[in-house]
């Protein structure tokens, strides 16, 4: 990128981005974009409503993304690395809502110390999720409560290691007998594949106006 890394630069990309209309459907006009897509979308187009937040730091130096590794104790995705989140309940009057309160839960992040920058399209996944990834600066004085119920450890990636292209891996995945192109990311001892992956190559891809 020619363009500083910095939180003014995210902001102002991310600004044209806007929440789902209906967080429950995967929008058709996204439907060819990627083979998840294609294949985690029921003929309805609708799926459970859920949201991640996507929290970002401003260190100064660098801008980060914060990353969870779930529970090796829940009976999904256990130990896989993933965004704070979770499904959308009745209280949560927007996905945001759902993000924020979520992201409260399993890592201690009061909404009051989040400011909303943008969004992702919804994404869906096999467990029958359109999950909508809320990107959020949070207030860097901010100290982490990890729920052990539901995370394990937290922990920061420098943005610009998403960013370089180099550090993303091709793989292919096996679905119902189709072989889906899939990319992972290998930082330190964490492998971040699946649906987190998609997202960060999605995050990068706004930022670099693609």
């Amino acid at each position: 990128m020619s363009r500083p890394l910095n939180a003014r630069f995210v902001t102002a990309r991310l600004a044209r981005t806007r929440p789902p209309g209906d967080p429950r459907v995967v929008p058709a006009g996204e439907a060819g974009t990627h083979p998840m897509r294609r294949l985690f979308v029921p003929p309805d187009g609708q799926l459970t409503p859920a949201g991640v937040l996507v929290p970002l730091f401003d260190r100064g130096a660098e801008l980060t993304v914060l990353l969870t590794e779930r529970s090796s104790a829940l009976k999904h995705h256990a130990g896989q690395i993933a965004f704070p989140g979770g499904r959308m309940e009745r209280e949560d009057a927007t996905i945001a809502d759902t993000a924020l309160r979520e992201a409260h839960e399993e890592v201690g992040i009061a909404p009051s110390r989040v400011q909303l920058a943008g969004y992702l399209e919804p994404l869906p996944t096999v467990s029958g999720y359109a999950v909508t990834p809320v990107i959020g600066f949070v207030d860097d004085s901010v100290e982490l409560v990890l729920d052990p119920s539901e995370v394990s450890d937290a922990f920061e990636v420098p943005l610009d290691y998403v960013m370089d292209e180099r550090n993303q891996r091709a793989g292919v995945r096996r679905y119902q007998g189709r072989e889906i192109p899939v990319v992972e990311f290998n930082y330190e001892r964490h492998r971040i594949w699946g649906a987190t992956a998609h997202m960060l190559v999605e995050l990068k891809n706004i930022l670099e106006n693609k």
